[in-house]
């Protein structure tokens, strides 16, 4: 099994791992929070997606919000100067009570540490609106306009995005360019690639391989880019279709080399998306030149009805993993480069081959803060905290490519990695 050779090795090579952590986190510059979604098929476990404004804070383990209060202050104290007012700028999913109660809980958690925090959103409001969580708490949202009301009496030291900027805002973000932001407006899905986290998730997962003395094959997923792509095309399709089947049929090749029975399937997923959208699960080229009308609607358009332009063909990983009975994945949140929660996504409906990141998902308890109480009792935990880490890296380097801008920061020394 993936999950104990890995636990087993990362225990064995602690000390060269985390000094491998630390000379990476020295010269790269990373981003406030991010989390990370792990498939474990128990042969390799490995990062299916990487959120960089996750909107789930309200979902991980309780223990680990209250742990994640140190965590925050420290990387807020440790990265900036004097930060006291945060404006905590968020998505406009005015009727969305889940993702108001992700904004609670990050609001909470801040205000933990002793500063003032006030919530708002990229476009002029008349007057700010009360919106209520599905737990039933309130958040006051402001308009984050440098003309608005907010903006003429509260001075903010620091923006802290959890608006993934499917669109760009690119007046308002100039506008508000005097101000340190995080994370940097430049690691929005208006020009973020998923293929480009890939690669380095892969590049890296091949590094840490190498010092824990395993197979890279367990932790990598295989990911490959498609261009140019155009649902409406039939030509586009069909090209899209061929390159589904040569990597099938590498993955073949692959799992038989290894004794693995799993008939291997792929996701062709939109290469700039969030929230599950324009994702579908295909098991051979055929299924994407037969996908029906109801399928090709689902690749054309992505949040904010932006076109699907480019996609990416991933490797399938299975779940193993249930909780009551359902399929389940394990998604790890992260505070700066610190492990900062967890919970498992399930979803009765959904198979162990299919996406649980859609209506209907129920979470359940993972928690990352045990490790602190007993690492070699803690398999799954410190193995997803390893392959966030990972993500976590990768994400720095996206971030390094495109010269988001971390306006304000200060690098520190190192993170040290103690698992």
């Amino acid at each position: 099994m993936a999950k104990l050779t890995l636990h087993q090795q990362t225990l064995a090579n602690m000390k060269d791992i985390c000094a491998w952590f630390s000379q990476k986190t020295s010269t790269l510059s990373y981003p406030i929070y991010s989390s990370y979604d792990i498939r474990d098929s128990g042969y390799k476990i490995t990062n299916v997606d990487a959120n960089i404004f996750p909107a789930g804070f309200n979902n991980i383990c309780p223990t680990d919000k209250e742990s994640a209060v140190a965590l925050m202050n420290r990387y807020l104290s440790g990265h900036y100067e004097n930060v006291k007012n945060i404006l905590l700028v968020t998505e406009e999913h005015t009727n969305n009570a889940f993702y108001w109660e992700n904004v609670h809980t990050i609001r909470n958690l801040i205000e933990a540490t002793g500063r003032t925090v006030k919530v708002a959103i990229p476009r002029e409001l008349p007057e700010p609106l009360t919106m209520t969580s599905s737990a039933g708490n309130q958040v006051i949202v402001h308009s984050a306009l440098r003309n608005g009301s907010l903006l003429s009496t509260f001075t903010p030291d620091l923006i802290v995005s959890n608006n993934d900027f499917s669109e760009a805002y690119e007046e308002w973000a100039q506008s508000v360019m005097d101000l340190p932001m995080n994370p940097a407006h430049e690691l929005g899905w208006f020009q973020r690639k998923k293929s480009t986290y890939f690669k380095y998730y892969n590049e890296l997962a091949d590094e840490f391989a190498a010092i824990t003395k395993i197979d890279p094959f367990l932790l990598r997923v295989e990911t490959e880019l498609f261009e140019h792509f155009d649902i409406g095309d039939e030509k586009s399709r069909e090209a899209l279709a061929a390159r589904v089947d040569a990597m099938l049929n590498k993955l073949r090749e692959e799992y038989k080399k290894r004794g693995i029975e799993q008939e291997p399937f792929v996701f062709v997923k939109n290469n700039a998306g969030t929230y599950g959208l324009a994702v579908i699960r295909v098991g051979s080229g055929a299924e994407v030149k037969e996908w029906s009308y109801k399928s090709r609607k689902k690749m054309k358009a992505a949040k904010g009805g932006r076109d699907v332009e480019e996609v990416i063909i991933q490797e399938g990983i299975p779940s193993i993993v249930q909780a009551d009975g359902a399929s389940a994945e394990p998604v790890i949140y992260m505070i700066g480069c610190e492990l900062a929660g967890g919970f498992l996504r399930t979803h009765a409906e959904k198979s162990s081959t299919e996406s649980l990141n859609s209506p209907g998902a129920v979470y359940k308890r993972l928690c990352v803060s045990d490790l602190a109480i007993d690492t070699p009792g803690c398999p799954q935990e410190n193995v997803y905290g390893w392959t966030a880490k990972i993500g976590m890296l990768a994400i720095a380097k996206e971030a390094e490519e495109l010269h988001a801008q971390f306006r304000g920061y200060k690098p520190q020394s190192a993170c040290q990695a103690h698992s």
